[in-house]
């Protein structure tokens, strides 16, 4: 097992920039969603029961598992702006834990709303791999725990919205030729119509991201793993290809400006003594799409990437060691971006 200090602290495998489309998709995910048989759902379950569950799985994987009570809040923050867990890991964590393994891209939160919660994201757009690796490890896991499942509903699961094939897939996708266009709202409202979910942002604790934005699937119940797969990724080709069309009329009609802007963004990233992370995501995001447009070629994706998540709160107060107030958190967010993008020409 690792030690405590070097949990979460190498770059995920979904920021190295490697994966299809990563112009545009900063990640796949595949999320599992699987309850014991002869166990109560967690929010039935008494706090001797949760940990009795904790211990039945802990005992039977072969990955690190860690109780959340024994990591720090500093380190249960890292987890949600790592995307391994949601905001849950903040209160009544009595008997929650996770499972990490494979250099985080693989994630199993035990005792959250359901007993398992199996989780893989991997960079660029492929859920198709991403569901064929997750799979190997639900099949393993369910040879080692009982899974509660039903021949008429599929895997049972506390939500009704997660039952049938319990799998939510998502993607994140980087849109500002859209966000700067007429036609955002247009794409939104037909994903809607689809039947897929949109959330700004990635699920990574900021409510301001970027231009960023996590499309994921509704209905679980009667639609088999493969068509939800297919049905998601189709979108999402057709979206990349509004986000194209959208940059290259964008730099046809104030590419002067849109340069400006980027040129902008990077130097104060490079300079600034003070950064908000909402100003942070935000110059960011106009650092990327520069990068994408070969305006930039000092700095690459994978940098951005891993900036993107190192400049959150919870781990920059990890990197600098000081849990003070917002402007000196914002000094030292300052600091460690100008660091890492100093050190290219």
């Amino acid at each position: 097992m690792r030690k405590d200090n070097e949990l979460m602290f190498e770059p995920p495998v979904w920021t190295n920039a490697t994966g299809s489309y990563s112009d545009f998709v900063l990640s796949s995910k595949i999320k599992l969603t699987r309850n014991l048989q002869q166990f109560k759902f967690p929010d039935r379950a008494t706090q001797a029961e949760k940990i009795k569950v904790f211990n039945f799985i802990a005992e039977r994987f072969q990955y690190p598992t860690f109780l959340a009570t024994k990591l720090s809040l500093l380190d249960r923050e890292r987890l949600i702006e790592r995307r391994i867990a949601g905001p849950e890991f903040l209160k009544n964590i009595e008997g929650k834990g996770l499972g990490l393994w494979d250099k985080e891209s693989f994630s199993v939160v035990i005792n959250d709303e359901d007993h398992i919660k199996i989780q893989h994201i991997i960079s660029g757009l492929n859920l198709g791999l991403a569901y064929k690796e997750i799979n190997k490890v639900d099949n393993f896991i369910a040879d080692l725990l009982p899974y509660s499942f039903s021949a008429q509903f599929g895997y049972l699961t506390a939500s009704p919205t997660n039952i049938g094939t319990a799998l939510r897939a998502s993607i994140c996708l980087h849109l500002p030729g859209l966000v700067h266009s007429e036609k955002l709202r247009k794409v939104l409202d037909k994903l809607s119509q689809l039947g897929f979910a949109v959330k700004t942002g990635c699920g990574a604790g900021v409510k301001t991201e970027g231009s960023f934005f996590e499309i994921s699937n509704l209905a679980t119940l009667g639609r088999k793993e493969e068509e939800i797969i297919y049905s998601l990724e189709k979108t999402v080709l057709e979206i990349i290809e509004y986000e194209k069309e959208a940059r290259d009329i964008l730099f046809k009609t104030a590419r002067l400006q849109v340069e400006d802007k980027i040129w902008r963004a990077y130097g104060i990233l490079k300079n600034a003594n003070i950064l908000s992370i909402e100003e942070f995501v935000n110059l960011s995001s106009a650092v990327r799409l520069g990068i994408n447009m070969k305006v930039l070629k000092d700095v690459d994706l994978k940098t951005l990437n891993e900036l993107l998540l190192y400049a959150k709160p919870a781990h920059i107060k990890k990197i600098s060691g000081d849990t003070n107030s917002s402007v000196e958190l914002d000094n030292h967010r300052a600091l460690y971006v100008k660091k890492v993008l100093n050190k290219h020409p």
